[in-house]
């Protein structure tokens, strides 16, 4: 999930609230700034420019701000801030007039100033004999050790500690795992898969809107449920919060957060809470010390990148070689990194030393030797056949070994289609990253379980007339529920569902007859 469909996601819980819920949330400093830092960029513009006007703004002069080339980003801003109520329209002169909704003009002013925040933004406790054991570092492997527990589980890695029963019920709650039909333990779904392979915000996100929706149901309060998490994204990692400011329902919050490494809290009587890196990323596109299955590479390549400028600038090089420099760098460290390689023989290596990466690549891949820096495995029938029953999709593991192929790979497939276009210009061919020997055949193997459908339902049989049989097998028909029918040995199969309806007009039917 990228951070724009994030933010669409947030938002448009956001906008599904009622009017008077988001007024109330208006009145938290900290909720303003952490619902403008989700704004679309032009929404965030014309906000500012509105946040310290006392007078009305014509949504002519708005419009006349915006590039022709950009009005359709215009009307996506204004959308976007009508659904939230953050702007009031007025007429004035026979032109349309717009103003910000004063609660949230107020409560974002004083976000901004300083001013009246009501310990918005939390209380910090100076404890210094415990902040000096509870450092930066201490944070950020407690964050990376409760969440990478919950993905370890999801994968289903051997673990000592599994999550709680709140992070489980969660989990099960949101249709990332499901109960297994035999032995009722947690399996990843579809859905699951998908979420490892999301951004560390946009999990975290994930699980709070789900979060969010099972509070309605146990009668907790929207607003103090949302004020607390907009707060934890605008607090500063290593300092101890008070939790006398907070309210019953935001206490209970903290218990359930603990679970998922967004705080730290020492004991459940503890006084003061510590936010972890995880809470900074709910209100900004921040990476975590935590890498994803999708987003392992990026902070190493953006790093090697700048390593590489560092090492070729003042040098006297030129700027073909610099390039040549950075190139080679960003392979390596590809390589180092996670990346796969694929033959067509269906063998598979990857570089990584990761944990959590061999476990989701064990998910669809026989693993056989793991050396220092590198796994190597074969993708077999039997593994993909064992991920599609678990509900991975084999379009969903095709986009997973591209997306984490190497960059040698991807470039001998650009070379490839670059001859194609010489010699044909009109060719359609796309780029093929993965040997289609491969991308084939697990569509083939997809196929293979797509050709037998199993349903649950009745088999009626050894009828004493074939009007008996035509009786039913009609009604049957008639009210959608026969799935499969033979005349000739008058046999047909009903739903699980219309079995009941079946039997009760058979039984008035032949009771009749009787």
């Amino acid at each position: 999930m990228s951070s724009d469909l994030l933010r669409h996601t947030v938002n448009q819980y956001l906008e599904e609230l009622p009017q008077q819920v988001q007024t109330r949330l208006y009145e938290s400093p900290a909720t303003c700034l952490a619902i403008y830092r989700l704004l679309p960029q032009l929404s965030k513009f014309f906000v500012m420019a509105m946040v310290f006007n006392e007078n009305d703004v014509s949504l002519r002069d708005l419009d006349r701000w915006v590039k022709t080339n950009g009005k359709l980003q215009f009307q996506e801003a204004i959308k976007s801030m009508k659904s939230l109520h953050l702007i009031i329209p007025s007429k004035g002169n026979g032109t349309l007039m717009i103003s910000l909704n004063p609660t949230f003009k107020e409560s974002f002013r004083n976000a901004l100033t300083g001013g009246e925040i009501n310990n918005s933004f939390g209380i910090v406790v100076d404890n210094e004999a415990e902040q000096s054991r509870i450092t930066l570092n201490f944070l950020d492997e407690y964050s990376a050790n409760k969440w990478e527990t919950i993905l370890h589980f999801m994968v289903g890695t051997p673990l000592a500690n599994i999550p709680s029963h709140n992070v489980l019920n969660l989990l099960k709650n949101s249709r990332l795992m499901e109960e297994a039909d035999k032995t009722g333990t947690l399996k990843i779904t579809n859905e699951g898969f998908q979420f490892l392979l999301q951004e560390i915000n946009s999990q975290i996100w994930t699980l709070l809107l789900q979060y969010l929706k099972m509070s309605e149901s146990l009668q907790m309060d929207p607003v103090e449920v949302l004020n607390f998490i907009f707060m934890l994204g605008a607090l500063e990692i290593g300092k101890a919060y008070s939790i006398d400011g907070l309210t019953e329902t935001q206490k209970t919050m903290l218990r359930d957060f603990r679970d998922y490494g967004i705080i730290f809290q020492k004991n459940l009587t503890s006084k003061s809470f510590y936010p972890t890196n995880l809470a900074i990323m709910l209100t900004s596109d921040t990476r975590s010390i935590l890498r994803t299955a999708s987003g392992a590479m990026d902070s190493v390549l953006r790093q090697n990148k700048e390593d590489s400028k560092k090492q070729t600038s003042g040098d006297n090089v030129t700027e073909d070689t610099a390039n040549d420099i950075e190139q080679i760098g960003l392979e390596n460290q590809e390589g180092r990194d996670g990346s796969l390689i694929i033959e067509t023989n269906f063998k598979l290596y990857s570089y990584s030393n990761s944990p959590l990466q061999i476990a989701i690549l064990s998910l669809f891949v026989h693993l056989k030797s793991r050396f220092v820096n590198m796994v190597t495995g074969q993708i077999t029938r039997e593994s993909i056949r064992r991920a599609l029953v678990n509900g991975i999709t084999a379009d969903q593991i095709i986009a997973y070994l591209e997306t984490h192929a190497h960059p040698r790979m991807r470039r001998l497939a650009e070379e490839k289609l670059e001859k194609k276009l010489e010699l044909d210009p009109n060719s359609k061919d796309t780029l093929q990253i993965l040997p289609p020997t491969v991308v084939d055949q697990i569509k083939l193997w997809q196929l293979e379980l797509d050709r037998v459908i199993t349903y649950d339902g009745s088999l009626y049989s050894d009828f004493e007339n074939s009007t008996e049989y035509n009786m039913l097998s009609k009604y049957a028909q008639d009210i959608g529920v026969l799935i499969w029918k033979d005349d000739k040995k008058r046999k047909f199969f009903v739903s699980k569902e219309g079995n009941t309806q079946v039997l009760d007009y058979a039984k008035r039917k032949l009771k009749k007859k009787a």
